[in-house]
Order: C-alpha cells, then structure tokens, then sequence
C-alpha cells in the first residue's frame, strides 16, 4: 500500500477522537519516514548520475500514453551517438524491457507487484545489474500512474510528462501534481489529433497554469513527427549536466 497517495488512505473506523487523532499521526509519521528514507537513496542517485556524467530522466504518464515507443523511437535514434540505459518500471512483465533490449540498449526490469511507481532505493539497486552509461542518458520508465509517481524522487534530473491525445486535454488539471514536477511535457500521438477533441493550445496554457516553468513539446512517436525537437531538449538538457571532463560528440 502507498500511504503517501490517494490509493492508501486510512481506513474509516467507529473509534473515539483521540484513538482516530493518534492513529492519523501515526500515518502521517510513517509518510515522513517513506518519502526521508526515498530521499535519502534519490539523493545517492542523483550523486552517481552526476559523477558519471548522465543525465537521468523520469518518464511519468498514465498506462497507454506512449512511453515506451517514444523510448523505442528515442534510442534508435541516439544509439552510436551517445551512451543510452533504461530502468522500466511495470507492476509484472518484462515486456517493454524486451522492447527497449530489441533496440540493442541495455534494460533491466523493475517489476513492483502491488506498488503503483517506482522508488529510489530499487533505482539505486539496480546500478548493481545496470551499466551505468557515462556521458550518456539514463531513461526511468515509471510505472503508468499519474498521482503516485509524483511524490517520489528517483534522483533524475528532470521529470518528463508524457500525455496522449486521447486522454484529453484537461489532465493538467485533474492531476496538477504531476504536471508541476515535470520540467517537460510532452503531447503524444499528434497523428490522432484530427479524430480527437483534444485542443493543443489549450492543453498547453492549462499545463502552464499549474507550472508557468514548464516546457512543451507535440510529437507523435509512432510517426516520428515532432521527434527532433525531443531529441534537441534531451541534448539541451545533457549538456547542462555533463560535466566540463567528459567531452561531448
């Protein structure tokens, strides 16, 4: 159960006020110790992504936006240019792992049974089983959830929101949580925008209204239109990381 989101709320019971208050306070402290102790291993992430000189990126969206043919699309694109690694987090399966492994970049799979997002200490853990790509991109595939996965710091660089056409465009507000972590959104499946009601200019004024920061992007990965201008944020953004030792290609 995640006692930090919407799926793990306490149970109702017909108990006095002080045992109600006492057993609130407990949740509320084992909340803290969750997220400190995720900290903790984000922050040991974050610290050997940055001496390798990778740029790791968080890719959050609800099941079925398109993230890992968006990955797919991305690593076909970048392999022999620069060093690429992805962590896929799914509940059970190793089927997009297999995916990304198909492109011939390295994946391990992160399956969380009944747990709705990945945490940093499974992050931190699989460096273990992972090569870490210096210089190069480490992608998180998060699990498909568009509340919990907000919470938890894996150690990245940037949270990257990817959100699909059919979804509809008021999903910055419905889930604002999301939308202001993430220093990126992208709109995927463009394609579907002529058989969709999807306004792309409102969803973007109501993903600045919750994160007047955020950038936007409108692809489609299954047609690679848009796709350049992903993969000029990503270099963007890798050469803000890397550090001045390892020179860039």
């Amino acid at each position: 159960m995640c006692l930090t989101c919407g799926c793990g709320q306490p149970d109702h019971h017909d108990h006095d006020h002080d045992h109600d208050h006492d057993h609130r306070a407990r949740v509320i402290a084992v909340e803290r110790d969750l997220l400190e102790l995720n900290d903790r291993h984000a922050g040991a992430v974050r610290a050997l992504l940055q001496e390798h000189g990778v740029l790791g990126l968080n890719l959050v969206s609800s099941p079925g936006a398109g993230k890992t043919t968006l990955l797919v699309k991305t690593i076909s694109e970048l392999l022999g240019r620069i060093p690429v690694a992805v962590i896929e987090g799914d509940q059970q399966t190793e089927r997009d792992a297999d995916r990304i492994r198909a492109t011939g970049a390295p994946a391990l799979q992160l399956n969380t049974g009944k747990g709705c997002h990945l945490e940093a200490r499974s992050v931190h853990r699989a460096f273990e089983r992972l090569p870490v790509p210096s210089g190069g991109v480490l992608f998180i595939e998060n699990v498909g959830n568009l509340v919990c996965p907000a919470l938890f710091d894996l150690g990245e660089a940037h949270k990257v929101a990817i959100l699909s056409v059919p979804e509809g465009d008021d999903k910055p507000l419905k889930y604002p949580h999301m939308f202001r972590a993430a220093d990126l959104v992208v709109i995927n499946k463009s394609d579907l925008l002529p058989h969709v009601d999807f306004d792309v200019s409102e969803c973007v004024a109501r993903c600045r209204r919750v994160n007047p920061e955020v950038e936007v992007l409108v692809l489609s990965a299954s047609t690679g239109e848009g796709l350049e201008a992903w993969l000029d944020w990503i270099e963007r953004a890798r050469r803000g990381i890397s550090p001045p030792s390892a020179p860039l290609p």
